[in-house]
């Protein structure tokens, strides 16, 4: 597990999470001309699970996912 300090909505918080997930949102970011912390943002404000980490998870699972079948 790998911890990062990041400011979502005004507030800091820390996220833990394995470095393959790290790696994946990153590379979304970048994708989408996005700094981490505003990918991130992003999917706290759509999240429908109540953990912050489990959302992320799931939302790098669903992308790569999703570019396999579309």
């Amino acid at each position: 597990m790998q911890k990062r300090s990041l400011s979502i909505a005004g507030h800091r918080t820390s996220i833990a999470l394995e470095p393959e997930f790290w790696a994946g949102l990153e590379a979304i970011a970048a994708e989408r001309r996005l700094s981490l912390a505003s990918l991130v943002r992003e999917i706290d404000e759509t999240r429908t699970v109540q953990n912050l980490s489990s959302a992320l998870r799931l939302f790098v699972l669903a992308f790569y996912r999703d570019q396999r079948i579309g």
